[in-house]
């Protein structure tokens, strides 16, 4: 994380002094499950399945584990090398994908709706969606998915989706990143992030791209998702690696959510559309961040 955190400005004063950290703000996460690493240190204030509707918290396809690592792991394993965006936030878990990181429109939809009804109870301020449709989907269940995740934002939620692994060609941010409410995350061809990263110079040039076809731009912002290192889904005991690297839009997201975190804890009274038009007139456009607003700026979000 710490590349990262060095390519999106993260390392600003009001990160620096612990003042925003995601302290007082709950991210609830629709993903494969979470596991009870020790970086999420008792933060995770609720689980619920919609998969196998287990009552025990558990994460059988780690990526779940791993999002959530990204949002707010505090780096407790790493001396706080490998923390999170938020590091002090709140964990809201919805497992709606399997141990394949396979699931339906049915159980995404359920997860919402759990959401619409919980989230005024548990305080929750960001929803993060790593989830879209794989090409071919049936039009009607892309406008079900569509119409419920705008469900969540028209309740004052912040939802940050995934563009999706389908691109870089024109037309391919998948469902439902291509609403034009929510947050879209892209992540930054890899050949062209060369702040830090281990694999600089080489072609990882996979993020969905727009147009959609209501011909709204799409990604909205940008951020690295390729090589990941955040919490591992398997680790129980010291004798495990407590994190592991994955890569995807849905690595990039929850970098996006963090930094959301971040903003509330500084300005808990900003409604959804307020951290909208902040993260849009904050965001950086240069050579290798051309798609949408551009590059997330923590530093520029969080100035007055």
């Amino acid at each position: 994380m710490k590349w990262v955190k060095q390519a999106v400005g993260y390392w600003c004063g009001d990160i620096i002094s612990n003042r925003c950290m995601g302290q007082g703000v709950c991210i609830a996460v629709l993903d494969t499950g979470i596991t009870l690493h020790p970086d999420f240190d008792r933060r995770i204030i609720g689980f619920r399945d919609f998969v196998n509707y287990k009552e025990s918290v558990y994460d059988d396809g780690r990526h779940g584990t791993h999002v959530a690592g990204i949002v707010a792991g505090s780096g407790k394993l790493s001396d706080g090398v490998y923390a999170g965006m938020a590091p002090k936030a709140e964990i809201l878990m919805g497992k709606v994908l399997d141990n394949k990181g396979n699931g339906s429109v049915n159980t995404v939809v359920e997860g919402i709706d759990w959401l619409l009804n919980v989230h005024k109870k548990l305080g929750v301020r960001i929803v993060n969606i790593s989830v879209g449709t794989q090409p071919g989907v049936e039009k009607a269940q892309e406008k079900r998915l569509t119409d419920a995740v705008e469900k969540l934002w028209d309740a004052g939620l912040v939802v940050v989706v995934s563009a999706g692994n389908y691109g870089p060609g024109v037309g391919t941010v998948a469902v439902p990143g291509t609403s034009r409410k929510v947050i879209t995350v892209g992540a930054l061809a890899e050949r062209e992030t060369a702040v830090g990263s281990i694999n600089a110079g080489r072609e990882w040039n996979y993020s969905g791209n727009g147009p959609t076809e209501e011909c709204v731009v799409k990604p909205d912002v940008l951020v690295p998702g390729t090589n990941i290192l955040s919490c591992n889904g398997d680790y129980t005991n010291r004798w495990q690696k407590p994190y592991i690297m994955k890569s995807g839009t849905s690595m990039a997201t929850p970098v996006v959510s963090g930094a959301i975190a971040c903003l509330l804890s500084k300005y808990p009274d900003m409604d959804n559309v307020e951290v909208k038009l902040k993260l849009r007139s904050s965001c950086v456009r240069t050579s290798y961040a051309r798609q949408g607003w551009g590059l997330l700026n923590v530093g520029s979000l969080l100035s007055p």
